[in-house]
């Protein structure tokens, strides 16, 4: 490990959590750097420079993640950012990313997904039917127009729900509870509204009462006021109060 990447104040045998890669000289390298996704991950990843041989995406360490012309489905652009899947390649051992997405989901049907069951989705790319995504670092899915109903971009993680699995094993989301989930949510939500809502009557209420109060007050001195100016005052003065 680079002294770098020690964090300081380590001493001898303490342990600390670290990512191991190979460096440009195929050495291994341990960094407490954090990746933004290990081997076996779908992820959306800036390509930062381009040569050759092909693309390197930016993904958290200090190498860069190498992606080969034969993995890209068009020529990768430096700036933009592109879903990807990382894996060791077999001939060279090394960490690759491969933009041909479709090779490295599971296609078999899922068979422990429930209707309404909460999931983890990444958004893949936009088709005229809706969104493709990535179903738990797993499966393709697909999210329908008409279940959009807020901003949506390829690369964004979001939680989604299972609304159907297909004959062909494709599995059909929305960003929407279902079914009793959506009971439920509807429940709290209109729960704590409620709770909010007299919480703010209550106020209301409370601060009525003590403009009341300060009123009443007001009005309470004034008349005794007025009472003993009336019982210290002879009538002369009286009728100069009245008649003026």
């Amino acid at each position: 490990m680079p002294q770098k990447y020690v964090p300081e104040g380590t001493e001898i045998g303490d342990e600390i959590e670290v990512f191991v890669y190979l460096d440009q000289e195929e050495r291994p390298i341990a960094t407490t750097e954090e990746p933004l996704a290990q081997v076996g991950d779908f992820a959306y990843l800036e390509c930062s420079w381009v040569n050759e041989y092909g693309a390197f995406l930016s993904w958290g360490v200090m190498k860069d993640l190498f992606c080969p012309f034969r993995e890209q489905k068009k020529r990768m652009v430096m700036g933009n950012s592109y879903i990807v899947h990382i894996h060791l390649d077999e001939d060279s051992y090394r960490l690759v990313a491969s933009a041909k997405v479709e090779h490295y989901l599971d296609e078999r049907r899922p068979r422990d997904y429930k209707h309404g069951q909460e999931v983890d989705l990444l958004v893949w790319q936009k088709t005229d039917l809706g969104f493709k995504v990535i179903v738990d670092n797993q499966y393709p899915g697909l999210i329908y127009e008409d279940q959009v109903f807020q901003y949506v971009h390829t690369g964004d993680r979001l939680k989604g729900y299972i609304s159907t699995i297909r004959p062909d094993g494709k599995v059909d989301c929305t960003l929407q509870p279902t079914g009793q989930q959506h009971a439920e949510d509807f429940a709290r939500c209109f729960s704590s509204i409620s709770v909010s809502i007299m919480a703010s009557a209550t106020l209301v209420i409370r601060a009525k009462l003590r403009i009341s109060s300060v009123v009443f007050k007001c009005r309470r001195k004034f008349i005794s006021e007025l009472l003993a100016i009336f019982t210290s005052a002879d009538s002369s003065q009286l009728n100069h109060c009245l008649y003026a």
